[in-house]
């Protein structure tokens, strides 16, 4: 069988396959083995394969940055601070017109300076936040919507778990696409600000009555040092880890290493955490990590198989050939995004579209940072975006409310999804915003 030919049929092998609930890295793995061995005509080169791809995946120091920045989010979840900071961010907002909205957005942006996980980000400020917006009479698809939409900063505000899985795809530095990220993150988190005031003006019964007014001091105001101590840990996180990196001071690793361990001694401070939470952390950054790494080894071997069959190379040959050009190139892939965004989750979507795009934008000497920056943001959109819209799901069972169905969630995100989608064009037609840093 042609090569080519078993590259295409690979694919869309990998894409029924997980759209029939099988798991991604099974997917990969099985689909890999099997298209080496028809390709060779040897089962033997393709048990070779995979054992190449598993021994040269697993022995990269590197991807010891993985279990270090789950276990320093893992750690910040359950410590409590995500609620100090909506509520040093309430204070601060309340005067404004949707000022609850943007607290929830401004402190969604600060948790995910020290979390990179938009899933963690969805469960705590639904609990935090969606109770509390509701209670000052904003609507409840708002109040739902916002989370949803403000929790992807999780995933693009570094440092970011799908930025570390992309830098190993792409063979990228994880400390460039850290920094790379810093600005499209902090565009994307005011874009979401302006949104709110906006939808205050032009919508305002979708936000809710709520949202319309100043809200009142509370009987007991936060004091400025009452602010300062809570705000004092993600502070203190934010400046050790993205500083250290920033500065050069800490390699990915080294950073994330020394997050999780600072994490930890600040919640024993604020005696946030006990021996049986920290057992529960341990025991999920095991299964989170071994998740990952499972599917980092899985892509290695989808990568190798599309090499062998030659897939990226006669892809970049015929967009040359066909002349698609710069936007073109980029809608048929922002497209490709928003359409597996729907049906499967952030990492498989960079896992499958990356390697496939590598040959051609290096041909057209784009960045490759700048490229996993554009990659990230629009596979987030699908995390809001039925069926499958992952924190939507995430949303509506943290809050567990009868009066707040699934429908309702998807909704209030929409308008959330459609910023993105602007701030991704944005960051298209200028490259130099993720790499301005650098």
């Amino acid at each position: 069988m042609d090569p080519f030919a078993v590259g295409i049929v690979s694919l869309i092998l990998i894409v029924l396959l997980i759209w029939t609930g099988c798991y991604v890295g099974i997917a990969l793995s099985l689909v890999s083995f099997f298209g080496v061995w028809v390709i060779k005509s040897d089962p033997v080169i393709a048990v070779r394969m995979m054992t190449l791809s598993v021994t040269e995946t697993v022995k990269h120091v590197d991807y010891a940055a993985i279990p270090t920045f789950v276990m320093m989010g893992l750690i910040v979840g359950k410590s409590g601070f995500g609620a100090d900071i909506y509520e040093v961010a309430n204070e601060v907002f309340r005067r404004l017109r949707g000022g609850l909205g943007i607290a929830t957005v401004a402190a969604n942006a600060a948790f995910a300076a020290v979390t990179g996980s938009s899933i963690a980000a969805a469960a705590v400020f639904s609990r935090v936040s969606v109770p509390e917006m509701i209670r000052y009479q904003y609507s409840k698809r708002f109040a739902v919507g916002v989370v949803a939409g403000s929790s992807v900063l999780g995933m693009i505000i570094p440092p970011s778990v799908m930025m570390i899985i992309y830098a190993f795809v792409a063979e990228q530095s994880v400390g460039d696409m850290f920094i790379a990220g810093i600005v499209p993150g902090l565009m994307l988190a005011g874009a979401f600000v302006v949104a709110i005031l906006v939808m205050t003006k032009i919508a305002p019964r979708f936000v809710g009555a709520g949202a319309l007014v100043q809200r009142a001091a509370p009987e007991d105001p936060l004091s400025v040092a009452q602010m300062a101590l809570k705000i004092t840990p993600i502070a203190t996180l934010i400046a050790i880890v993205l500083g250290g990196i920033y500065t050069g001071f800490f390699t990915a690793f080294e950073a994330g290493a020394t997050g999780a361990l600072t994490a930890y001694v600040l919640s024993l401070v604020k005696r946030k955490i006990n021996f049986k939470a920290f057992k529960e952390i341990l025991v999920d950054t095991g299964h989170i990590t071994a998740n990952l790494l499972f599917l980092i080894i899985a892509a290695s071997m989808y990568s190798r198989m599309l090499g062998i069959a030659g897939l990226p190379f006669l892809l970049s040959q015929w967009l040359d050939h066909i002349n698609l050009g710069f936007p073109w190139l980029m809608t048929v892939y922002v497209l490709l995004l928003l359409f597996l965004g729907t049906i499967i989750d952030t990492g498989s979507i960079i896992l499958v579209c990356v390697p496939l795009f590598l040959a051609a934008i290096e041909s057209m000497d784009l960045s490759l940072v700048w490229f996993g920056l554009v990659t990230v943001v629009g596979a987030e959109i699908g995390l809001l975006t039925p069926p499958f819209g992952l924190s939507c799901f995430v949303i509506k069972t943290a809050i567990n409310r009868r009066d707040i169905d699934l429908n309702d969630v998807f909704l209030g995100a929409f308008p959330f999804a459609l910023v993105m989608l602007g701030v991704l064009v944005v960051l298209i037609a200028f490259p130099r915003l993720s790499l301005m840093l650098l």
